[in-house]
Formats: structure tokens, C-alpha cells, sequence
């Protein structure tokens, strides 16, 4: 995590910094990594904040199966199982953090605690191989690594399952589709460091789980 700073902090550890308004990212419904990204991508552009303040967190498990709620695709109390799910991480100085998840029907951004509060909930409700883990890696990084030729978004037929973005697909010199390196929880492979949910709360959050 970055150096804690509290003279950026509002009343009750809020971020005192620009908003960004959800209505002007770029999004694609079921892209939430090329989200992400672009998201990224316009933090850096404006300038505003050191891209090391900001991380992103690819959520999944070995069994690509983890159950989120507060999802606009769900319906009721009902998760989304999801193979996998991307959201952007502020860290905001100490303990104090925010999430950015373009996807769900929480606050934008919410804080830490309470979007997991909202989001997971506890592990206890969970039977293991469902349990979440976590990738997280600094937002410099993402924008520097990760590649998607939107392969995994194809049918046998070469279909797509969902409509693509317009924009091109995100390529780097060494790689045109890495996007497996980012959902796989193994710590050996691809970039950041993997925690088990509790240890994702621990590191971020203020209350534990």
C-alpha cells in the first residue's frame, strides 16, 4: 500500500479528491477487466492522482466460480457467479480505501468495509470452493501488463457471446492476450500479489471478517 497521508482525508476518512462520475467511464457490459483498465487509464490522464494510490483486483477462485451480490445483473438477494470480476481499489491513506465496481448497484465509489460488508459478505455463508480470492496489482502495473484479444468472449463458432467493446483491443509489445494470467489465483503466476479474502480485508479494511 502507498505512504498513508491524512491530510487527504474529508470527515469520516473520505477521500477528499475529484470525483469520477460513473457515468463518464467507459464501459462494457461483461468486460469488467477492459473496464477497469480504462479506468486506469483516465486516472492517469488527468492527473490528479499518483497511479500508485490505485490498484486493480481481479476476484475469482480455482474453480471460476465466485458468488457476488449488489450486482445490476442480479436479481433480488440473489449473488452473480461470476468466473471472475474486476474492480479498481483507491487506497486513500492508512486504512482508509474506496472501490470503484461499474457493475454493481452500491455507491460509486463505496468504501472498503462496506462494499465488502455488501458485496461478499462473510465466508461463513459460503461453502469453500466457492470462497473468493483476490490478485491485486498496482494500476501502473495493470496498464503496463495485461493484453486481451477478447478470444475468451467467442463461441466455437467464432460468435461472440457478448457485444465487444469499440475501441481496439488492449495489447502491450509482449503479449496480444494475457487475461488468464490476471483470473488464475496460483501466486506464481502473472503480476501483483493473491490473498484469500480475509487477507484481503486485513490488508485494506478496517473491520475483519
Amino acid at each position: 500500500m502507498s505512504t498513508p497521508n491524512p491530510d487527504r482525508l474529508g470527515p469520516g476518512g473520505k477521500c477528499q479528491i475529484s470525483a469520477i462520475i460513473k457515468e463518464d467511464c467507459v464501459y462494457t457490459r461483461c468486460y469488467c477487466e477492459e473496464n477497469v483498465w480504462k479506468l486506469c487509464e483516465y486516472i492517469k490522464n488527468r492527473r490528479q492522482h499518483p497511479l500508485e494510490e490505485w490498484y486493480a483486483v481481479f476476484i475469482s477462485n480455482d474453480q471460476k466460480m465466485v458468488p457476488i451480490w449488489r450486482q445490476q445483473s442480479g436479481h433480488g438477494d440473489q449473488p452473480v457467479v461470476w468466473d471472475y470480476h474486476v474492480i479498481l481499489l483507491h487506497d486513500c491513506g492508512g486504512q482508509h480505501c474506496e472501490v470503484y465496481d461499474l457493475d454493481t448497484t452500491l455507491p460509486f465509489p463505496c468504501p472498503f468495509d462496506s462494499y465488502v460488508k455488501e458485496a461478499f459478505r462473510s465466508e461463513d455463508l459460503i461453502q469453500p470452493a466457492f470462497r473468493r480470492k483476490m490478485r491485486v496489482l498496482r494500476a501502473d502495473l495493470f496498464l503496463k501488463t495485461f493484453a486481451s484479444d477478447r478470444s475468451h468472449m467467442k463461441d466455437a463458432c467464432g460468435m461472440w457471446r457478448m457485444t465487444p467493446p469499440s475501441y481496439p483491443c488492449i495489447q502491450t509489445a509482449e503479449a496480444k492476450m494475457n487475461l488468464d494470467d490476471f483470473i488464475s489465483m496460483a501466486p506464481t503466476i502473472g503480476w501483483g500479489d493473491v490473498y484469500t479474502l480475509p487477507e484481503f480485508v486485513q490488508q485494506f479494511g478496517i473491520t475483519t471478517l
